[in-house]
């Protein structure tokens, strides 16, 4: 499974540490998550809403010069659990390049092993979010490709 590095970090920690504490490392990690930047704040236009979630959910993706991925969520505090998810995206894939972020498997928060201490339903929540993140790297290179050479 190709997984940018600080990414692998996470999913490591995450599979040797034990069940119980699984929940805890989620929470650390929705404590974690950053505001919005600014420019997000004033213009929510850029904001994406993942539907699929169970609570309120927004995401933008941003691709610096150099092809690095910049990824921002916004769930609120009461969420804990995708706000977690978030925060390991957000980790696990701010600074990635494009192509490292869409070769990440759709399912790979099953090595997270939340899988007993969570819903299907969120399960599925987090899938769609990483779907859609993908897909705005897909369509924002698409566009970035159809530029006339200048």
């Amino acid at each position: 499974m190709s997984l940018p590095p600080e990414l692998e970090n996470v999913v490591n920690d995450f599979a040797v540490a034990p069940t119980e504490l699984r929940i805890e490392l989620l929470v650390e990690h929705a404590q974690a998550l950053p505001d919005l930047p600014e420019h997000l704040a004033a213009d929510r236009s850029r904001l994406e809403e993942v539907a699929e979630c169970q609570t309120p959910f927004f995401l933008a993706t941003e691709v610096d010069e150099e092809g690095r991925v910049m990824v921002w969520f916004e769930a609120p505090p009461q969420a804990p659990t995708i706000r977690g998810f978030a925060g390991i995206l957000w980790r696990g894939l701010s600074g990635a390049t494009v192509d490292e972020v869409l070769a990440v498997p759709d399912d790979f928060h099953h090595r997270l092993g939340l899988g007993e201490a969570i819903s299907p339903l969120r399960l599925r929540g987090m899938d769609a979010i990483l779907v859609r993140l993908k897909r705005q790297l897909r369509e924002r290179r698409a566009d970035r490709s159809a530029e006339p050479a200048g």
